[in-house]
């Protein structure tokens, strides 16, 4: 047994980490400290200090446990990781977890290549990047291929040459080093210029280019002059994207954050040798009761602990919690020193506010489509509400029966929780004791058996002293939707009232068409308002219900189907029919075997072999 109270005198006053379980043993929050006896101690001290979800954290605490470090940036490298790996429940969390591809050029090789490449490794190759477009990388790697013929091929050049040269030497896209068509000095110039080329000195390119055009339209050789106009094209549109914002050659990120309740997108611009590569969003969950201080800490740790490239500066809109030791694991992951910046005037502070207002834009777009979806959903509840003369609809519970000709009767039970489908929650039934293709009767045991279920349950959790949210089967519905009319309700009713439950139940009323029309409720049909959002909503639990429910018909029907003939003859389980298949490949070679070849096969006995001998050749 876990006593807090004893265990927070055992915490040690060094550094580390600690993790918060729930009843289940699920890991709800890491922190970490520079002296955990008086970071872990301060959650179960009463105060008034402490945000309302930081309250509702603690008393879900079951027990803690807790991982001693050496120093502090120890404990802040062990924090990311365990983040990233059990994604708790009360960290705020940075939703997207993306990788950005970059131009690696093998630079360490007699003859380079140049490369697609997800990840910076220390291979003393040159990468460019990170950019936010895959498509952008591999449209630039084209580009250079066609300007300045870099292979791609994994030879292990001079060592490996071909008997021939490959596709890309045909296309004019690589001069063949593997044949010696080119010399390893000239092919030297060729990589410096690409390597010109990626940073950013694009000018020099097109003027060659738009000479090579001219002399060639002078030579009537308009074929070739289109194919290099493509090409500008196509610079220029690379061009294009790193519009220039700092006059400074560096590398930096420009990280800005735009907070609405629960939700924050965070903004943030790559700048590489003075250059806008590009711009990525991110959103943030579990903000509520969050400074915009710790937002930002929270997104540098997550964000930073999964991209392999750090730039030389960060400039940030809020000032963090922690910078030193962030500062100094940054400039460890960068092996080089890493700035970190929270500008109050000048060019930076115009990227900062460019950011925010990205963020912000991005946040307000998120926030039409939120009350879209919430028209969509909480909206068609209310409507619902409205419609039936009820109050506080949270959860709803949809049944419906499936069965083909009484093969395999089954029953869905689908859940709908503010509108939305809450599928952790959805169950399925086998009906065990009705026999043949009767819905009411089948109905009545999925009903019975899914309350009795909850009640057992609620029983449970009751005299173990749990709180409502460990049960599955405890929660009930606020409505009860049966697909079908009074004779279903009826059915509903019946079993309610003899398990002394009081819960509304509704039917759904088709058309000749077999779509719902409106809703059977106290003994009189409900007609739904012509394109209302409830009539959707309805719609979508009745669309829900069946394909659940005939997806596991199917999935039943598709286990009785997988039989082998094999399964016929005594002593011949699944293990020996697996055997017989893989040694034999084919049921019609089994039946021709002899005894003695079927005791070759593993686990296949004398007698199990007369066997399966007696069964093909009496049959």
């Amino acid at each position: 047994m876990f006593h807090i109270e004893e265990e927070l005198k055992k915490l040690p006053a060094k550094p580390g980490v600690y993790l918060m379980h729930n009843q289940e043993g699920e890991i709800i929050y890491v922190g970490k400290a520079i002296s955990l006896k008086n970071r872990v101690r301060q959650y179960f001290q009463s105060s008034r200090d402490k945000t309302p979800k930081i309250q509702k954290m603690v008393s879900q605490i079951a027990y803690f446990e807790y991982i001693i470090t050496d120093s502090e940036l120890e404990a802040l490298v062990l924090e990311c990781n365990l983040i990233k790996e059990h994604r708790p429940k009360y960290n705020t969390m940075l939703k997207d977890d993306k990788s950005y591809p970059y131009i690696k050029v093998t630079v360490q090789e007699p003859y380079p290549r140049i490369l697609f490449a997800r990840q910076i490794k220390r291979d003393k190759a040159k990468y460019f990047g990170p950019y936010t477009s895959a498509m952008a990388v591999k449209d630039t790697i084209e580009l250079i291929r066609k300007l300045y013929k870099l292979r791609s091929c994994n030879r292990s050049l001079p060592k490996e040459n071909g008997e021939r040269p490959c596709l890309y030497y045909h296309i004019k896209q690589c001069d063949a080093p593997c044949q010696n068509y080119i010399s390893q000095e000239e092919y030297r110039k060729q990589v410096d210029g690409a390597l010109h080329f990626l940073n950013g000195n694009h000018q020099e390119v097109i003027d060659k280019l738009q000479a090579s055009m001219m002399e060639a339209s002078e030579k009537m050789e308009f074929e070739r002059a289109g194919e290099i106009r493509d090409l500008i094209k196509s610079i220029q549109a690379i061009a294009q994207k790193q519009k220039v914002n700092s006059n400074e050659r560096e590398d930096r990120d420009v990280v800005a954050i735009a907070k609405a309740l629960d939700e924050a997108v965070v903004s943030v611009f790559f700048i590489r040798d003075g250059k806008l590569l590009g711009r990525e969003n991110f959103h943030m969950t579990g903000v509520l009761d969050t400074t915009k201080s710790e937002m930002m800490g929270s997104f540098v740790k997550q964000f930073y602990a999964g991209t392999p490239y750090i730039p030389k500066e960060l400039v940030l809109q809020d000032a963090i919690e922690e910078e030193e030791v962030i500062r100094e694991w940054l400039s460890k992951k960068r092996e080089q020193k890493v700035s970190i910046l929270v500008p109050q005037k000048g060019s930076k502070k115009r990227l900062v506010d460019l950011a925010y207002e990205n963020a912000s834009m991005v946040l307000q777009k998120d926030g039409e489509k939120l009350k879209r979806e919430q028209m969509r959903t909480i909206g068609a509840v209310k409507q619902l509400e409205e419609m039936l003369g009820l109050q506080g609809i949270h959860r709803m519970e949809s049944f419906d029966i499936s069965n083909i000709n009484g093969f395999e009767t089954v029953a869905s039970m689908v859940v709908y929780e503010d509108g939305k489908p809450k599928r952790s929650d959805y169950r399925k039934f086998k009906i065990k004791t009705v026999k043949g293709p009767d819905d009411y009767k089948s109905m009545e045991e999925v009903l019975r058996r899914r309350f009795l279920h909850g009640l057992k349950e609620q029983k449970e959790l009751e005299q173990r002293g749990m709180d409502a949210e460990y049960g599955s089967f405890n929660r009930f519905p606020d409505l009860i939707c049966m697909d079908g009319g009074k004779g279903q309700v009826n059915i509903a009713s019946k079993v309610l009232k003899e398990l002394k439950l009081h819960i509304p139940i509704c039917g759904l009323v088709k058309d000749d068409n077999h779509r719902t029309r409106g809703l059977y409720y106290q003994n009189e049909e409900i007609l739904f308002p012509k394109n209302s959002e409830a009539f959707h909503l309805i719609t979508r639990i009745q669309d829900e219900t069946h394909r659940f429910a005939i997806e596991y018909h199917k999935q039943l029907r598709s286990k009785q189907q997988v039989r082998s003939i094999l399964d016929d003859i005594k002593g011949v389980g699944p293990v020996r029919r697996k055997a017989l298949m893989r040694y034999f490949k084919d049921i019609a070679l089994i039946k021709e075997a002899e005894v003695e070849e079927l005791m070759a096969v593993e686990g296949i006995t004398e007698n199990i072999a007369n066997e399966i001998y007696q069964f093909f050749h009496e049959s």
